[in-house]
């Protein structure tokens, strides 16, 4: 079983978050990149299903700028055995970036498709769905836990009351949340091969899929700083804080 996992270039997660200067987005030039850490518990995901005989091949697909090379060539180095990189310099939508897996999906044939529940740039939620309408396939969103029987896949799910056992034939799409596993480190032989392994390549343009924006983003700012906390004493004091300034009891 073919398992193909949707790869995001973002703004690493250890960097100040910096907005431009005409507050019509976050400033990335210059700044480290990595992969979405979503991403990364999907394709580490991947891998533990074929260390355990579960998949016979994880394809990680990124659609973006031909600097995205990098988080694939990371990819490699975590054990994907193939990367694909769509080619575009638009800055595209979901829905745009779903059309494009759908169509590699349809090309590769993969039973599972596994991504992460969101990027950390956007935090729209919405690729891993829309690639499963496009598909026509069974969907199982947020999963902390993933095992593989026959023909079927059996995820956890966590929900607002605790906890969901779904089950779901094959193929499927899952989206992967935080607590599925924890991503391996790459070693130093496996990075150093990565950076000779071919990456399969074509253009957005080549997909047949059109991208346009439908999002008009009119400003962006920081948010406001908050103010410092106080320290009370003890408990009575706390409570007149609570009922006299804060005036919540």
């Amino acid at each position: 079983m073919r398992v193909i996992v949707p790869i995001k270039k973002v703004i690493d997660s250890n960097m100040q978050i910096r907005i431009k200067a005409d507050k019509t987005g976050v400033e990335d030039s210059g700044v480290k990149m990595a992969m979405n850490p979503f991403c990364e518990i999907a394709l580490e995901e991947a891998i533990r299903l074929k260390e355990a005989g579960k998949a016979t091949e994880v394809v990680a697909v990124c659609v973006g700028n031909q600097k995205s090379e990098d988080v694939l060539r990371s990819a490699f180095a975590m054990g994907a055995d193939r990367c694909i990189l769509i080619v575009t310099e638009n800055k595209i939508e979901p829905i745009d970036v779903a059309k494009t897996i759908a169509t590699v999906a349809r090309h590769e044939t993969p039973g599972l498709i596994i991504t992460g529940k969101q990027t950390i740039d956007d935090d729209n939620n919405q690729t891993g769905q829309m690639i499963s309408a496009l598909l026509g396939w069974p969907q199982i969103t947020f999963a902390s836990e993933i095992s593989l029987e026959n023909d079927k896949i059996i995820s956890r799910r966590e929900i607002d009351g605790g906890a969901q056992k779904v089950e779901s034939k094959l193929p499927a799409v899952i989206t992967a949340d935080l607590r599925l596993n924890e991503p391996r480190y790459a070693s130093l032989p496996n990075i150093m091969k990565a950076k000779k392994r071919t990456i399969e390549s074509a253009t957005i343009e080549q997909m047949g899929i059109e991208t346009k924006s439908r999002i008009k983003i009119i400003n962006i700012e920081e948010p406001p700083q908050r103010k410092a906390g106080v320290k009370v004493s003890d408990v009575k004091e706390l409570i007149e804080k609570l009922k006299n300034e804060a005036k919540v009891i």
